[in-house]
């Protein structure tokens, strides 16, 4: 089979890290080093890599950046491969070169084959490249919910599909609950509501505004109670255009301007300008003419009714008091206010309706959130069959795992439980029971061992040393490798705890794994060193003023000086390096060297 392969990883300005080439191989590389010698450069690089998060205090002290880069094989048609070709990326002769950039500033900058690319796409390629475990991983594995998953990542689409089904569900009858809330708390507030909205509509058809009625009346009563004058200037400007009967001798403007007219026209063929004039005068003679009529009717169509007027400033101010109720503020400025008025009515009208379909949607809803707990129901069934089924087949072999790591005698189970819901709690009923229930079904996953016999099976974060803590979570990593494998696993010092023939044990079991995936184990122990394929070893040097660290490959000679010192703190003693020369001996008679 062919995986994708972490070749090297080249580093510069990282903490303590000048300048340094991490070069890995397939197989299992060990990564060991004097305690604060930077062993942990390599997690931290790779999370780097992997899209974890830039921080400015991983820069080295005095310098501008801190970048990582790494060199990745990757198969054509591997997952990674396609994603980082749809991003961009170009392949370098089936390598994919991926690099990330923390400034002093902390702005942080990935690139992969070429292209800039943000750092998610760097969280996506690396879960299909690497897994990556330490120490906090197995803290989170004592927390429940890590176990739940633990557990439904074995059981794959057995669980994967119908929790997708689940979750959706759940999410819908999250927001019917919600709906329902709103309708049934708020009723009174919503009954009110109506009611108001009633009147409004009920005041408003009654008057039966029309749309700019109130600005017609405005300019109504203006004529109106302005009668008198009206008639008054009317009368005057007509006798100055067209002359007053009862004085023959008065002059009146359309006399004076066909005077004019007449003189000019009588010249007109001698002056094309002249002529011009003529013209221009005689439209003004028309003008007056037409004016001088029309004032002549005005004040016959003169309506003075006192009547007429007090109907019509009664109805303004009942338009007015409309406008002041259901106008929108500044409406009324924009638009005459009857218009606003009006359309206030028929957002209202259409509140109104929805307001009065509650009860029909009320009980809509309650129909739907019935249909949607017996289906949630039945999933969260098929779920706790599937995990049922799955936890049996998952604690043997995470159980016969440990058998190789020096736990023979350990046991392992998963409980899977449906806590009761408390009296006030909304539940389901599974099988006659008011059970819990939440976004990933209404199991209890919890992971338990016994780790000799005679002892009984308690919850892991209970009933396991530190040692034994290790085992567990390598053992679940290995039947992980066996149900769904990544081409890259780093262990960060997972064998924390444990020593002696279990260290032997676990040693042995990563080189195991080895044969299937590319391994990289940062350890203290000799004894998980001395089965890797090749050894790195993290130095840390200083000239007094500035310290530094750096990566070299170990073997032969050099590699049983690095287990000399990682034995007994001392690489030139003869008992030290007789113990290394027989742990490289058990390495390789064991299968691996």
């Amino acid at each position: 089979m062919v995986v994708s392969v972490l070749e090297e990883m080249r580093i510069k300005d990282l903490g303590v890290i000048d300048d340094a080439v991490v070069e890995l191989s397939t197989g299992f590389t060990a990564v060991t080093g004097e305690t604060g010698a930077g062993k942990t450069m390599v997690v931290t690089s790779l999370g780097l890599l992997l899209g974890g998060r830039g921080d400015a205090g991983y820069v080295r002290a005095g310098a501008a950046a801190a970048v990582v880069e790494g060199r990745v094989a990757v198969p054509d048609g591997a997952p990674a491969a396609r994603r980082a070709v749809e991003a961009g990326a170009e392949l370098d002769d089936g390598a994919l070169l991926i690099s990330r950039t923390v400034s002093a500033e902390g702005r942080s900058r990935a690139h992969v084959g070429g292209r800039s690319v943000p750092a998610g796409l760097l969280a996506e390629l690396g879960e299909d490249l690497v897994a990556v475990h330490g120490q906090t991983d197995q803290q989170g594995l004592l927390r429940p919910a890590r176990q739940r998953g633990a557990l439904d990542r074995y059981a794959g689409d057995a669980v994967s599909v119908p929790l997708a089904a689940y979750l959706e569900t759940y999410r819908r009858l999250r927001a019917v609950n919600s709906t329902l809330t709103e309708l049934t708390t708020r009723a009174r507030e919503r009954a009110q509501e109506a009611d108001l909205l009633r009147f409004g509509l009920d005041e408003i058809a009654a008057a039966e505004p029309r749309p700019a009625e109130d600005t017609e009346l405005a300019a109504e009563a203006a004529r109106l109670g302005h009668a008198e004058a009206l008639a008054s200037a009317a009368a005057v400007a007509h006798g100055a255009l067209a002359g007053d009967p009862a004085d023959p001798e008065g002059v009146d403007a359309g006399t004076l301007v066909a005077g004019a007219h007449r003189a000019l026209n009588a010249v007109r063929g001698h002056d094309a300008a002249l002529a011009g004039l003529a013209d221009r005068l005689g439209e003004v003679g028309i003008l007056l003419a037409d004016v001088a009529q029309e004032l002549a009717g005005y004040a016959d169509g003169l309506d003075a009714d006192p009547l007429r007027l007090a109907a019509v400033e009664e109805r303004r101010a009942a338009l007015a008091h409309l406008v002041r109720k259901y106008a929108e503020p500044g409406a009324a400025a924009e638009e005459d206010g009857c218009s606003a008025v009006l359309a206030w009515a028929e957002r209202g009208a259409a509140r109104l309706a929805e307001l009065e379909g509650d009860d029909d949607r009320i009980d809509t809803l309650a129909a739907e959130r019935a249909r949607l707990r017996e289906e949630l129901t039945d999933l969260a069934r098929t779920l706790t069959d599937a995990r049922n089924d799955a936890a049996k087949r998952f604690a043997d072999a995470v159980t016969a795992e440990l058998t190789q790591l020096a736990m023979p005698h350990a046991r392992v189970q998963f409980s899977v439980t449906q806590p009761a819901a408390a009296p006030d709690e909304d539940a389901l009923d599974i099988d006659g029971r008011q059970v819990a229930y939440g976004p990933h079904g209404t199991d209890d996953v919890e992971l338990l061992l016994a780790p000799h016999p005679g002892a009984p099976a308690r919850p892991i974060a209970k009933g396991a040393s530190g040692g034994e803590l290790s085992r567990v979570m390598l053992a679940i990593e290995v039947v992980f490798a066996d149900a769904a494998p990544v081409p890259t696993y780093l262990f960060d010092e997972v064998d924390a705890g444990i020593g002696g023939k279990a260290a032997v044990e676990v040693g042995r079991r990563l080189a195991k794994l080895a044969e299937s995936a590319q391994v990289v184990v940062v350890t203290h122990l000799p004894q998980v060193a001395a089965f890797a394929d090749r050894h790195l070893v993290v130095e840390k040097t200083s000239d007094g003023t500035v310290t530094s660290s750096g990566v070299r490959t170990v073997h032969g000679e050099g590699r049983i000086r690095e287990l000399s010192r990682m034995l007994a703190g001392q690489e030139d003693s003869r008992l030290a390096r007789a113990h290394a020369e027989e742990l490289l001996a058990t390495a390789a008679r064991l299968g691996r060297g």
